[in-house]
């Protein structure tokens, strides 16, 4: 049945052969949030739960006619970013979103996999600095990410506040920075979403476990909130819930201890 009033998001990243990351997360999780998902691929890559073993990047062009079909025919909410493995990619997305102006940019700048595998060629970070940084609603990065961006170590909770601060005078409005990697006392891991009227930190008990897709799928549960009309703050705020709870109902498809999230136990129930 065609439904015209339906809100989509939109996905430029990489697939995840192994279902658990990128494109893969990313659709999974405006399905549970009772979202339309697109997605436009900005990678192939070869991986499972225990490596990425290789990468394949579509011609700009090809990635810029699938952004384009996708605005053409859908009421876009938001677009998420995630894997962009080259400057031609960003330069791609760059003009594009310039093009069609969507209302909401949910940036995570996927850099290295959870696997330690790099994801961005080194000559694209200034790219990504110069071209998508100022065109982002929100960043979503996380420590390593953030002390790539910003060229420093992120090793304190009061590191975290003046990373925030320095982030945000790289263009995007807000913030969410994660706080997974910080290595403390804290049997909580604490988030910190920023912008111009202050900072927020976002709390949640730390899971003894290794996950897959983390990242992708709060940015993505970020785009899909603000699609549903949600303020960036409480898209973050309300994201950050989501990824815990399909934390909590994680599962090990592969031959590794790495968990994938449960989207669909993790549900918000629809109004």
């Amino acid at each position: 049945m065609r439904t015209p009033a339906l809100v989509s998001a939109l996905t430029i990243a990489g697939s995840d052969s192994g279902g658990g990351a990128g494109i893969q997360a990313d659709l999974k999780t405006f399905a549970a949030h009772g979202v339309h998902g697109l997605s436009a691929i900005a990678a192939l890559t070869a991986q499972h739960t225990r490596a990425v073993t290789a990468v394949h990047a579509p011609p700009a062009a090809f990635l810029r006619a699938q952004i384009d079909a996708c605005f053409e025919d859908f009421a876009i909410g938001a677009v998420k970013l995630g894997m962009l493995a080259n400057a031609g990619l960003i330069e791609a997305v760059a003009d594009a979103l310039d093009a069609h102006a969507p209302a909401h940019v949910v940036l995570d700048p996927v850099m290295v996999a959870t696997s330690g595998a790099r994801l961005l060629e080194p000559e694209a970070l200034q790219a990504l600095r110069e071209r998508l940084l100022p065109r982002a609603t929100l960043l979503t990065p996380n420590l390593p990410e953030a002390e790539l961006l910003l060229g420093r170590r992120i090793g304190s909770r009061e590191a975290m506040r003046e990373a925030a601060d320095a982030l945000l005078a790289l263009g995007p409005p807000a913030v969410l920075l994660k706080g997974g990697h910080l290595e403390d006392a804290s049997d909580d891991v604490v988030d910190l979403y920023a912008d111009a009227g202050g900072a927020r930190l976002l709390r949640h008990p730390r899971l003894p476990e290794a996950a897959h897709g983390t990242g992708c799928t709060l940015a993505s549960a970020v785009a899909a909130n603000l699609s549903l009309g949600l303020s960036l703050s409480a898209a973050a705020a309300r994201a950050t819930d989501y990824v815990h709870r399909a934390l909590l109902g994680g599962y090990r498809p592969g031959r590794s201890d790495v968990r994938v999230l449960d989207h669909f136990g993790a549900m918000i129930p629809r109004a």
